[in-house]
């Protein structure tokens, strides 16, 4: 897709996500003959911390409730291994291997409150991987490796990525060195010299080492927190290299909002569109293009720093994973990992603690921890939680063909078309406002709804209507999904 194409189709996006002053009677339409962006069969995606690795049987076969979970989200997703663990780690190969020093370009870093990333260390092993492999083979997933960056070397990266790679197989869809490079000058570099060609000349030396090592090795990168500002210069710098690392897709993170603490962390806000996913997907777009590579969202959730009780384990959080990852399949991203895992891990990451348990005012076992994540651990049972609804409704997606549409309403709400591998087209429409939306659309029969009592419910339904029917309303805070019933 061009640059021209994309901004048409993003255009049209982008209309569907805003809330317009518009007459009161909505007005949709379809451009059926103006095929956009074709969403990957395994778009959606789990994150998890690497750190998850450092107990060998999480990610196992025997862990039967993890795979039940993994398998009921999606027959075929991408787990993604990263999160700020992954650059804390420290590769184990056999049962006498010690610990390594830090490098000489580690500049270690702490901030107030926090233990020392080096406090939290640990240690990944064979049977870790081993284990992981079997796991994958279990749920139909495929995987996304992070290796250090932070406080390894190019030649431990190396001898890692050699036992991921002959263990994983085809199960490895590529490596990832380093999480948030864009955030190494407060914890791990010299702030004065940190910038986007300090970390590509680092990250280009650990990338030819593992190409070495493993020649047929891809990568994603930079993985960036915020700063989708490094992608021209790596497109550009990345660009000039004729035998560069094969660039397998550039990555970047998202969060709505955070910490927990800050007061825009609200519901309210959560469900009104961001402009910013349409700038960063602009930005990756361009580069990705200049790479003749993909682009993929892989770590991101509602708040970031662990999640917010009452807004990250909320229904409200399921309409806005729906919507987030509808929009992310509309303007051309190859997939989306949402970040959870076990709230342990999840604390390290951030210095030992979860800044929501603070805000918890009654019974903490009545909350997922970490507060956004997609599966909770809860005693011996993994449950889904109410992102992984919405997850899971915007998986109707995988595989479909997107188009543009033109939708007008006073309501908060979004709309997405697409047509599937099968020839049928479908329609999700996602009303985030207080009141009804009425919608007209003859031809398209009710398919599944997406609902709950309330916003900070979190009890979520997710249902298939027990007849065909056509769909005058949408309710208020409910997403219905629409299948053509035209031959």
């Amino acid at each position: 897709m061009n640059r021209r194409r994309f901004l048409a189709v993003s255009a049209a996006a982008a209309a569907s996500l805003r809330s317009l002053a518009q007459p009161t009677k909505p007005a949709l339409t379809i451009h059926a003959d103006k095929p956009g962006p074709t969403v990957p069969t395994n778009f959606l995606g789990l994150s998890y911390e690497t750190q998850q690795l450092s107990d060998p049987t999480f990610f196992s076969p025997r862990n039967t409730g993890l795979v039940d979970q993994f398998r009921a989200l999606a027959p075929n997703g991408v787990l993604r291994i990263g999160g700020n663990t992954s650059d804390v780690g420290w590769w184990k190969p056999t049962l006498a291997s010690k610990q390594p020093p830090l490098p000489a370009n580690v500049t270690l870093r702490t901030p107030p409150g926090e233990k020392s990333p080096m406090d939290l260390s640990y240690a990944v092993t064979p049977v870790a991987v081993t284990n992981l492999r079997a796991f994958l083979d279990a749920t139909g997933w495929t995987c996304l490796y992070g290796i250090n960056l932070g406080s390894s070397t190019p030649a431990r990266a190396a001898d890692e990525a050699t036992f991921v790679s002959k263990t994983l197989g085809d199960k490895l869809e590529y490596f990832q060195l380093g999480n948030e490079a864009d955030g190494f000058a407060s914890r791990f570099r010299d702030k004065a010299t940190w910038n986007v060609e300090a970390y590509l000349d680092e990250w280009l030396t650990a990338a030819k080492a593992v190409r070495a090592a493993v020649p047929h090795a891809r990568f994603g990168m930079p993985d960036v927190a915020s700063k989708t500002s490094w992608f021209p210069t790596i497109a550009d710098k990345l660009g000039a290299i004729s035998n560069r690392p094969d660039i397998a897709a550039l990555t970047h993170h998202y969060y709505f909002t955070g910490p927990p603490s800050n007061p825009n962390a609200t519901l309210d806000n959560l469900l009104k569109p961001n402009p910013r996913v349409e700038k960063d997907a602009a930005l990756v777009h361009d580069a990705a293009q200049k790479l003749h590579t993909k682009y993929r969202m892989t770590e991101g959730n509602t708040c970031y720093r662990g999640g917010k009780p009452g807004m990250s384990d909320v229904f409200g959080a399921a309409l806005w994973a729906a919507d987030y990852c509808l929009q992310l399949a509309s303007l051309g991203y190859s997939g989306v990992n949402l970040h959870g895992g076990d709230g342990q891990m999840v604390a390290n990451s951030l210095g030992g603690t979860l800044p929501g348990d603070a805000l918890v005012t009654d019974d903490p076992a009545t909350h997922p921890h970490p507060y956004y994540t997609p599966i909770a651990h809860i005693g011996p049972k993994y449950i889904a939680e109410p992102v992984s609804f919405g997850m899971k409704f915007a998986n109707n997606f995988a595989g479909a063909t997107m188009h543009p549409i033109d939708f007008t309403t006073t309501l908060n709400a979004t709309a997405y078309a697409a047509t599937l591998a099968t020839g049928q087209p479908i329609v999700a429409i996602i009303n985030k406002d207080a009141a009804p939306l009425h919608v007209d659309l003859s031809g398209y029969a009710l398919a599944l709804t997406l609902s709950a009592p309330s916003l900070t419910s979190t009890t979520v339904s997710l249902d298939e209507p027990s007849a065909n029917r056509e769909v005058s309303t949408v309710p208020p805070y409910t997403a219905v999904l629409l299948r053509s019933t035209r031959p």
